[in-house]
C-alpha cells in the first residue's frame, strides 16, 4: 500500500476527494430544495398518501441494514474469512437491489398518482435527487460486484483489503445521502 506525503494511502485519499465532490453535488441540490421549499408559499407538496412514508421507512431500514452487512464484510476479510466476506457482500448487494426495487415501485405509484418530474418543483426535486441517488446505488452495486469477484479470486486478505474498505466508504456515503433525503422528502 503506497502512502502519499499525508501518510494516507493513495486510494483512500482519492476516495475521500471523490466523496467530497459528491457531497458538494448532493449538498447543492438539497440546499436549493430546502431554500425553495421554505421560501415559496406555492411550492406544492403532495399529500402524505402519495408520498408513502411507511414504505420509505422500510426502505430506509433496508439501506441502513446494508451498511451493517458492508461493515461485517470488511471485518470478515480482515480476519481472512473469505466465505463470510462473500456472504456479507452478497447480502449487502441484495439489500441494495431490494432498496432499488422498492424505489421503482414507489416511482410507479407516484407517477400513477400524478407526481412526475414535470408536475412542479417538488416532483422535479424528488425525482432528480432520488434518481441521482439511485444511480449512485447502481454504481455502488457495480463496485461491490467488482470487490466480491476479486475477493473470491483471493486478491484480498487480512493485509490487502483496501478496496473492500473503499467500497465500504462509498456504500456508507450513499446510505448517508438517503438518511438525509428521507426526512427531507418524507418527514418535513
Amino acid at each position: 500500500m503506497e502512502h502519499n506525503s499525508t501518510g494516507i494511502p493513495h486510494g483512500k485519499l482519492g476516495m475521500w476527494i471523490f466523496l467530497s465532490s459528491e457531497i458538494m453535488l448532493f449538498g447543492a441540490f438539497i440546499s436549493a430544495y430546502i431554500v425553495l421549499r421554505m421560501g415559496s408559499p406555492n411550492f406544492g407538496v403532495p399529500p402524505e398518501a402519495i408520498m408513502g412514508r411507511p414504505l420509505a421507512t422500510i426502505n430506509t431500514f433496508v439501506l441502513i441494514t446494508s451498511s451493517v452487512t458492508m461493515v461485517l464484510a470488511l471485518a470478515a476479510i480482515q480476519r481472512d474469512n473469505t466465505k463470510q466476506f462473500a456472504m456479507f457482500m452478497v447480502l449487502t448487494s441484495l439489500l441494495g437491489m431490494t432498496f432499488l426495487g422498492i424505489k421503482g415501485y414507489e416511482y410507479h405509484h407516484k407517477i400513477s398518482e400524478g407526481l412526475t418530474i414535470s408536475s412542479g418543483l417538488f416532483g422535479s426535486f424528488y425525482f432528480t435527487l432520488t434518481g441521482l441517488h439511485a444511480l449512485h446505488m447502481i454504481g455502488g452495486l457495480i463496485f461491490n460486484a467488482y470487490v466480491l469477484i476479486n475477493g473470491l479470486r483471493g486478491k484480498f486478505n487480512s493485509r490487502h483489503y483496501e478496496r473492500v474498505e473503499y467500497a465500504g466508504l462509498y456504500w456508507h456515503f450513499v446510505d448517508l445521502v438517503w438518511v438525509i433525503l428521507f426526512p427531507v422528502f418524507y418527514l418535513i
